[in-house]
């Protein structure tokens, strides 16, 4: 008798949860339904300037020129721009001196730098490099003038 009586205890139990869950249901419809995934809205030129619509760039900011071209050398040549030892606005656009690790060597005074002439246009994108000298680490510059 205690089967039949247990039987019918969790027959109650479960009925009352099937309703429970009925009603919350009813009451309270799941987020996933009543969640609506929508696009962002797009700002159309009468509301702004868009990235999209924009056909003119803005001007880029110095050190924005300077972070681009050290990224692009880079990538470029495969070599981390340590340090820039000059920075030049032209006619042509922009134009800097950037010193790299080329080989490094232990101890490290003895690693091999070079300077190379970076030429970007007046956007910021890299039109040109050369590799102008190239001289170890702990070594005075005797070369330079005015310094």
């Amino acid at each position: 008798m205690s089967n039949t009586k247990n039987t019918e205890e969790s027959q109650d139990s479960q009925e009352s949860t099937d309703s429970r869950e009925g009603r919350d249901s009813q009451e309270a419809p799941s987020p996933r339904t009543t969640r609506k995934r929508t696009a962002p809205r797009r700002r159309t030129e009468k509301d702004g300037d868009t990235t999209e619509s924009t056909t003119a760039r803005k001007k880029p900011k110095p050190m924005e020129v300077l972070r681009e071209a050290r990224a692009q050398l880079a990538e470029l040549t495969g070599m981390e721009a340590e340090s820039v030892s000059s920075f030049e606005q032209t006619s042509e656009g922009w134009v800097l001196e950037v010193e790299v690790l080329e080989l490094e060597r232990v101890p490290d005074t003895m690693s091999l730098m070079a300077s190379y002439q970076v030429e970007l246009d007046p956007d910021g994108d890299l039109t040109g490099y050369r590799r102008v000298r190239r001289y170890e680490r702990g070594r005075a510059d005797s070369r330079r003038h005015g310094g």
